[in-house]
């Protein structure tokens, strides 16, 4: 029996968890793992038990919306020069890692006491 789209859409999603949840296995410090459309919009995302969100609902929105703003525009750029890696984006808090597979981007937060982002992010490149 042929799935529905409601279904075939809930496995996505629960694949899309699944790697968030491996995400934040591979180190103590990471904050947040999460999976956002081209549009902005959360697909799922996980905030490590017993870590306060740094920022309100409505700043995640608007942070979220800029990031997916940012990764669609440059997808205009990757036959000039070459595909994305990552993008790290440093702050005094927390790291930002930011990685795109095909139309989502995968949004993970960082302490800023981490010394091992390196390994986190050849982990993360490994999951996704």
């Amino acid at each position: 029996m042929a799935k529905t789209p409601a279904e075939i859409w809930k496995d996505k999603i629960i694949q899309h968890r699944k790697k968030c949840q491996n995400i934040l296995q591979l180190s103590d410090s990471i904050r947040y793992a999460g999976v956002v459309n081209a549009y902005g919009r959360t697909l799922t995302g996980i905030v490590r038990p017993n870590v306060k969100p740094l920022l309100k609902s409505e700043q995640v929105k608007n942070e979220f919306f800029i990031i997916s703003t940012l990764m669609t525009l440059r997808r205009d750029t990757v036959s000039a020069i070459g595909k994305l890696d990552y993008v790290l984006l440093q702050h005094q808090k927390v790291s930002i890692v930011i990685f795109q597979k095909d139309d989502l981007t995968y949004y993970i937060s960082i302490d800023r006491a981490e010394k091992n982002t390196d390994k986190i992010i050849t982990g993360v490149k490994k999951i996704i």
